[in-house]
C-alpha cells in the first residue's frame, strides 16, 4: 500500500470517528435537552397571519415540532381538528393553533365576511308558500316578488311587481352560505354538546339576502307595513340574466283585459276577434 493510499484510508477512518463522536454528542444532548424541557412532539402552527373571523384551511397551516414543555395548552396536533373552523381572534404566524381559539362555523361566526363590500344583509320572514316550500338553500339566487295596494278609496288595488331580480342567499335561518351545515347545540342533559346537521334542513323561518342600501330600505318598509306580502321565486344557478321589466300584475291583466307579453315586457291589447255570446234582441214598445 503507497502513502497516498494509506492517507486517504486514515482521513476516511478519522471522518467516520469524528462523525460518530458528533452524533454520540448530539444524542447526549438531546437527552439532557429532553429532560430539561421534555421531549419533542408534534404541533400545528400558523403558516401565515389568519385574521379574526377567517376560515381556515390546510393551507394556512404546517406542522412542526416543539419541547413538550413548551406546548400550549388546548394545543392541536392534527391540521384535520382547524380545518373548517373559524378563527377566534387573530392569530400571527408560527402561533400554535389553540381549540380555545376556534369556533364552529354558525351563528357564533355571523355572515359579516360575506356581505359584499357596499351590500346590506336583511333578513326576511317566510314560510312554505313564499320560499318555494323552503327548498331554498344558502347560496341560492332568487327574484323577489311583493304585492302591493295601490291607489285609494274605491279605486284602490293590489298589485304584484318584481322589486329584486338575481338575489344571493346569504343564510337560511342560521345556516350560512360557504360553512359547513351544522349546528351544536346541548343534549337535553344540558351537558354535552351534540352535532346537529343542517342539510336539507326545513325548519328555518326567515331568509338573509344580499342587498344594496335602497333595496334594504324598500325591503325595510315592505316588511313594515304587509311583510306577509313578499315572495322568492328560486331561479337555476346559471341562470344570470335579469328579467324584461315588466308591468304589474294585478286584476284586470290576471282577467285579460290587457296581456303582458313576457318576451318584451310590453302591454298587448286583447285580441278583437273575440267570440262573444249573443243576446236576443228584445222588440220595442210604440
Amino acid at each position: 500500500m503507497n502513502n497516498e493510499s494509506r492517507t486517504l484510508w486514515v482521513s476516511l477512518g478519522a471522518g467516520i470517528f469524528a462523525a460518530f463522536l458528533l452524533f454520540s454528542y448530539s444524542q447526549e444532548q438531546k437527552a439532557k435537552y429532553d429532560a430539561q424541557y421534555g421531549a419533542l412532539k408534534n404541533v400545528i402552527i400558523a403558516k401565515r397571519d389568519i385574521s379574526e373571523m377567517e376560515t381556515i384551511d390546510d393551507t394556512m397551516l404546517e406542522i412542526t415540532q416543539r419541547p413538550n414543555d413548551y406546548l400550549e395548552p388546548s394545543h392541536i396536533t392534527e391540521a384535520d381538528v382547524a380545518v373548517g373552523q373559524v378563527a377566534a381572534v387573530p392569530i400571527k404566524k408560527g402561533e400554535q393553533i389553540l381549540s380555545t381559539k376556534l369556533l364552529h362555523p354558525g351563528p357564533d361566526t355571523g355572515i359579516a365576511l360575506q356581505v359584499a363590500p357596499e351590500k346590506r344583509a336583511v333578513t326576511i320572514p317566510v314560510d312554505e308558500v313564499r320560499s318555494v316550500a323552503k327548498l331554498i338553500r344558502p347560496g341560492d339566487r332568487v327574484d323577489i316578488f311583493a304585492a302591493i295596494e295601490v291607489g285609494k278609496g274605491l279605486s284602490q288595488r293590489r298589485e304584484v311587481s318584481l322589486i329584486m331580480s338575481d338575489v344571493v342567499i346569504l343564510a337560511t335561518g342560521i345556516n350560512v352560505m360557504n360553512s359547513i351545515p351544522r349546528t351544536f347545540e346541548y343534549d337535553s342533559s344540558g351537558k354535552n354538546i351534540q352535532q346537529i346537521s343542517l342539510n336539507g334542513d326545513t325548519k328555518y323561518t326567515t331568509l338573509t339576502i344580499e342587498a344594496n342600501p335602497r333595496e334594504a330600505q324598500d325591503l325595510i318598509y315592505l316588511m313594515t307595513t304587509s311583510a306577509g306580502n313578499i315572495y322568492f321565486t328560486l331561479r337555476n344557478p346559471n341562470d344570470r340574466k335579469a328579467p324584461p321589466r315588466m308591468p304589474s300584475s294585478n286584476s284586470e291583466s290576471i282577467l285579460g283585459r290587457t296581456t303582458i307579453s313576457v318576451e318584451t315586457g310590453s302591454t298587448v291589447a286583447p285580441p278583437t276577434n273575440v267570440i262573444r255570446p249573443s243576446v236576443p234582441s228584445v222588440p220595442q214598445r210604440r
